[in-house]
């Protein structure tokens, strides 16, 4: 497969994954959640009460833990020591885990080669928190998606309803409130735009808008 390489960060609850997906079905690309790879980093800690703040623990975990992607039908699905970790990272627990153990050099030396090795050979839209700022910095398109902190709340609550999952508005808040701060002080790949990105504020935008205006920028500089 040959293409460009798209990236696209942002906060989360801002929509970067239902985007993601749908950018990279239209253009015929392969979808990279890079964030599931922490997350499944973070599954495991989890699992096995691994300190997510202790890098000599973390250290210990990367060197014994396998992890893999598979394209399958289109999207680059994460397996760790052989398990589809699938939903089972989609908790919040997970989710704030993920963002502890990502601000870790050893974590991020884990993860960084597999993310550059699926994206070498362009043709790949990548979505995470340091997609054009750090894993992809030559990335020929870098959209940064945001949305107000209590849109991306009420959107990540209706996520949780639709799947039938633990949906206290109050723990959303507080966790993402955790998760958006953790991702923007951390020294080590910060969640940030850098000069050149396009941001997109997707607050009173719906998902098809969003995709379309990525589509018109990304067609515009290929005519």
């Amino acid at each position: 497969m040959t293409g460009k390489v798209i990236t696209i960060d942002g906060p989360a609850g801002a929509g970067k994954s239902t985007v993601s997906k749908a950018v990279a079905a239209r253009l015929k690309y392969l979808y990279l959640d890079t964030g599931a790879l922490y997350r499944a980093l973070a599954y495991k800690a989890l699992k096995n009460r691994v300190n997510v703040n202790d890098p000599e623990e973390l250290s210990k975990l990367c060197a014994k833990t396998h992890v893999t992607l598979k394209n399958l039908q289109g999207k680059i699905t994460v397996f760790v020591d052989g398990e589809d970790v699938g939903d089972k990272i989609r908790t919040e627990a997970v989710g704030l885990a993920a963002s502890t153990l990502s601000a870790f050099p050893v974590v991020r030396e884990k993860l960084l080669h597999l993310q550059r090795e699926a994206g070498a050979r362009g043709g790949i839209v990548a979505e995470g928190r340091d997609m054009g700022s750090i894993v992809f910095p030559d990335a020929e398109f870098k959209f940064f998606l945001d949305a107000n902190l209590e849109e991306r709340i009420r959107r990540r609550h209706e996520e949780l309803v639709q799947k039938n999952a633990p949906a206290k508005q109050e723990a959303i808040a507080r966790d993402m409130q955790a998760r958006d701060d953790q991702d923007s002080r951390r020294k080590i790949a910060p969640l940030t735009a850098l000069p050149g990105t396009i941001i997109i504020d997707s607050t009173h935008l719906n998902i098809p808008q969003v995709v379309e205006m990525i589509l018109e920028r990304v067609s515009g500089e290929n005519d």
